[in-house]
C-alpha cells in the first residue's frame, strides 16, 4: 500500500511485537520510535536482521525506513521489523519477492512462548520424580 508521497507501508509481526513500517526510496536512513536503529537496537545482530531484506534485493542504503513498535522483546521486536521491511518492499517492486522469499523474509515466523503449566515449575520442566 502506498501513499502520495510514495511511501510504502506494511505491518510486521514476530512472537508478541507489531512494527509498523513505512518504506521510501532515499539514504538508507532507519528511524525506529522516532530513533536512530542502532541506538534503538544496540546489539550487532539485531542490526543484520533489520538490514537483512535491503541485502537480499541487493540495494542497501538506497530505502529509508520509519518505523514503530510495540509489543515484545527486543528480538521479537528486530524480527518484526524485518518481516515489515520485507513487506513493504515487495509493495515497491514486485521484482523484490522471488529474493525476499528465497531467504525467508516473507514468512511471519509463527512461534510463539508455550503457557506455563499448573503443578509444574515451568512450561515443560517437571518437578524431580521421586518413588519413594
Amino acid at each position: 500500500m502506498s501513499d502520495t508521497t510514495n511511501r510504502h507501508y506494511a505491518t510486521g509481526r514476530r512472537k508478541e511485537a507489531v512494527a509498523r513500517v513505512w518504506v521510501q526510496p532515499g539514504t538508507g536512513k532507519i528511524l525506529v520510535n522516532k530513533r536512530p536503529f542502532n541506538d534503538y537496537f544496540p546489539a550487532e545482530t539485531h542490526q543484520l536482521i533489520i538490514q537483512g531484506p535491503f541485502e537480499a534485493i541487493g540495494k542497501p542504503g538506497e530505502f529509508d525506513v520509519i518505523a514503530t513498535i510495540r509489543g515484545g522483546g527486543i528480538s521479537g521486536q528486530a524480527g518484526a521489523l524485518r518481516h515489515g521491511i520485507a513487506r513493504a518492499l515487495v509493495s515497491i517492486d514486485e521484482e523484490f519477492k522471488a529474493p525476499l522469499r528465497k531467504a525467508g523474509f516473507l514468512t511471519r515466523d509463527a512461534r510463539e512462548v508455550e503457557r506455563k503449566k499448573y503443578g509444574q515449575p515451568g512450561a515443560r520442566k517437571r518437578y524431580q520424580f521421586s518413588k519413594r
